[in-house]
């Protein structure tokens, strides 16, 4: 097995390093990385549907897409990302157990007693630690996780918290848990740097595994799946399924119902009721809101022409 620890924290360039390595290398592979405070989610989720928007976008937390499934994660400097990519030759290779034990082995080096749940995740105390989620591809399979060492629960908590209704659809729903960390439970401190560390070493004690760097074709051809894909607004928001999206604001005392029918992303039709606007001006958001991304950047512009307050109350209204 080689063992990679990728230096470059941009989330969207690991994502896109995970799917590089499991496409195009043959080897069984172990990958460390960490990111700057971003939401994960899952391939079939609805970005949108899944995060707390205006705190993701006033806090400036990046929002990305994973090729594998389950629910949303959050990352930020106190998290350690963990994948393992293996060659299988059989289904029953696809068993989460066998990529989370190593990780559970680990931390019992460190005095920590962690254990699995049914829904594939790890646990100290009943408490979640860390999400995971598989992709397979032709014989290989992806596995990956988050491990929660010192992250901010309450930015956490914030991110990924969602007022139920707002987004009506088939998307798979993340199942909420309640979190802790794994650096208060250690029997002697470190940093999640050292962290990090200790779990590389941990890997590289077995037989046969080695240290890899990425080359520079590498890097090229991750870099080429980032602009691709991986960065791009159709991939993280756009790849959403079909969904409906309702919400009823008062501001300035006046109120305000908005529903939008979005398919990939775009606003197929809308109904803009109350009396915050105009009846005319009413009818006039829905032409102009008619096939535009259902993104706040785009409606922001659009929805301030009716608005003689230029502030963001009115936009985060459809989100």
């Amino acid at each position: 097995m080689i063992c990679i620890h990728l230096k470059n924290q941009d989330p969207y360039f690991c994502l896109a390093a995970e799917e590089y390595l499991l496409k195009n290398f043959k080897e069984d592979i172990f990958l460390l990385w960490q990111s700057e405070n971003t939401v994960v989610v899952g391939k079939h989720q609805n970005a949108l549907g899944e995060i707390n928007y205006p705190f993701v976008r006033e806090n400036k937390i990046t929002v990305a897409r994973r090729i594998s499934g389950g629910g949303t994660v959050f990352h930020d400097q106190g998290n350690v990302n963990f994948s393992f990519i293996k060659n299988v030759n059989s289904p029953a290779e696809v068993n989460f157990k066998i990529f989370t034990q190593p990780i559970i082995d680990a931390l019992a080096k460190l005095g920590v007693e962690a254990g699995s749940s049914g829904r594939n995740d790890m646990l100290i105390d009943g408490k979640k630690i860390s999400g995971n989620a598989e992709h397979v591809y032709k014989n290989r399979v992806l596995h990956h996780g988050t491990l929660l060492f010192n992250s901010d629960l309450k930015n956490l908590g914030q991110a990924i918290k969602v007022i139920p209704g707002k987004y009506i659809g088939k998307a798979i729903q993340s199942n909420r848990s309640e979190v802790c960390n794994i650096s208060p439970f250690l029997k002697s401190a470190m940093n999640t740097n050292q962290f990090l560390k200790f779990l590389l070493e941990h890997q590289l004690e077995k037989e046969g595994n080695s240290v890899y760097e990425l080359t520079d074709d590498d890097l090229i051809q991750i870099e080429k799946l980032v602009n691709d894909k991986f960065s791009t607004w159709e991939w993280n928001y756009g790849y959403s399924p079909k969904y409906t999206f309702k919400n009823t604001m008062e501001i300035g005392g006046k109120k305000l119902d908005v529903e939008l029918h979005v398919k990939k992303g775009l606003i197929e039709s809308c109904q803009i009721e109350g009396d915050y606007f105009s009846s005319g001006e009413n009818k006039a958001v829905e032409n102009q809101l008619h096939n535009k991304r259902h993104s706040f950047q785009e409606l922001f512009k659009l929805v301030m022409e009716y608005s003689s307050e230029k502030n963001t109350e009115l936009a985060n209204a459809f989100f």
